[in-house]
């Protein structure tokens, strides 16, 4: 009788340092590829698409300035992800602190819109990061002191932000809501900051906002946060094991709260550049359909969470967006150039895994302390989840 050879996953026990850095190209690439034939089979030349794809998104006059405008949202919302997660804390809600951020911005912005540009834009940042912290400290303590998981309050405070923006401009005559002229009585919808508060946009054949060039600001100042200070060697030990952290003298559960509060921050600002850079008023149909927060977490993840890296992959993310909405047509659905999205997510995702483990056919898996170690992993056990539990 015929025997297939055993297949199993195997912990690479000193994987390459070369392996993790590579892995998101080469998975970027064989999405591509698995894209292509995908195209090729409904019938298109896929070099054909791609090369427009890269002119919508890059070469074409102004679309790399539109590329760059669909990024900023994502660099923002991506470091955001990146903060937490690398502490292996797991914050979902950057969309709804996004949200509250472009609240408290906007009441900043209308209520300072005759103070000049400088103070304007100081206040309007400092409020975002002020609303963002502020929503991300519900989880944050929820986990501390009653031991929820983060996963679960976060996500759902996504879905209370937005009912708090329609409240304010649809249901309420509120602060943040236009009641000037007659039509915004009938239809409501939120005030205007004055012109003088507008955000600035630099460049000359290319439109770069300023909340693009914030972002890479923030990106270099994480970057320096992780690696070369103590708060981020505390992340770091308490990232690989908060139990060693605190036999370290790591106060591992103000550290948590800390960082859920920086990162509801940044995501603050990214709802401030909204404000400032974008709509010039809260907009809760944009807000809420935007999901801005979500993809941030894939823009994060496709480059393992380092904050320079969140800056390159959401300008490509970005770019496939915009290559998305100009190409889309009766020749080339949306949905095709979707595929190719959600192929790279997919493939990234896998390649993850491909980084820690290894494929092995015909042989039994080691048995042992590797062996054991390597299936806690696999299965989701203590090794692989050390946030959550033993916050102290």
């Amino acid at each position: 009788m015929l025997r297939l050879p055993e297949i199993h996953f195997e912990k690479r026990l000193k994987p390459p340092r070369w392996l993790g850095p590579a892995m998101p190209p080469i998975a970027v690439l064989a999405a591509l590829i698995i894209g292509g034939l995908i195209l090729w089979a409904s019938g298109r030349d896929p070099i054909d698409i791609y090369q427009r794809m890269v002119r919508v998104s890059f070469t074409n006059p102004g679309a790399l300035s539109a590329t760059l405008v669909a990024a900023t949202p994502l660099v923002l919302t991506g470091l955001a992800a990146a903060i937490t997660f690398r502490m292996k804390v797991w914050n979902i809600g950057a969309d709804g602190q996004l949200m509250i951020g472009a609240v408290f911005a906007s009441a900043a912005g209308i209520a300072l819109d005759e103070q000049g540009l400088a103070v304007s834009m100081t206040v309007m940042i400092i409020a975002g990061m002020v609303g963002g912290g502020l929503w991300a400290a519900i989880p944050a303590l929820l986990r501390v002191y009653l031991n929820t998981s983060e996963v679960l309050t976060t996500l759902m405070l996504n879905y209370i932000a937005p009912l708090i923006l329609f409240y304010l401009i649809f249901s309420t005559t509120s602060y943040w809501r236009d009641l000037t002229t007659e039509g915004a009585r009938v239809f409501p919808r939120g005030k205007t900051i004055l012109e003088g508060a507008f955000w600035p946009e630099y460049g000359g054949g290319v439109v770069v906002p300023f909340g693009f060039i914030l972002g890479i600001v923030l990106a270099v100042l994480l970057t320096v946060v992780v690696r070369s200070t103590r708060f981020g060697f505390q992340m770091r030990v308490s990232a690989d094991s908060p139990t060693a952290g605190r036999y370290a003298g790591i106060r591992t559960a103000r550290l948590l709260v800390l960082v859920m509060v920086l990162s509801g921050a940044v995501a603050g600002i990214a709802g401030a550049s909204q404000i400032g850079d974008f709509s010039h008023r809260l907009e809760p149909k944009i807000l809420q359909f935007a999901v801005f927060g979500y993809t941030g977490i894939a823009v994060a993840a496709l480059v393992r969470y380092h904050p320079l890296g969140v800056v390159v992959s959401a300008i490509l993310v970005g770019a496939l967006s915009n290559a998305g909405l100009a190409l889309q047509g009766p020749e080339l659905p949306l949905g095709l150039i979707g595929v190719n999205q959600g192929l790279i997510l997919l493939l990234v995702a896998a390649s993850e895994v491909s980084a820690r483990y290894k494929v092995v056919v015909g042989r039994r898996p080691r048995t042992g302390h590797g062996a054991q170690q390597a299936g806690g992993d696999l299965d989701g056990g203590p090794a692989e989840e050390p946030a959550s539990g033993g916050v102290s």
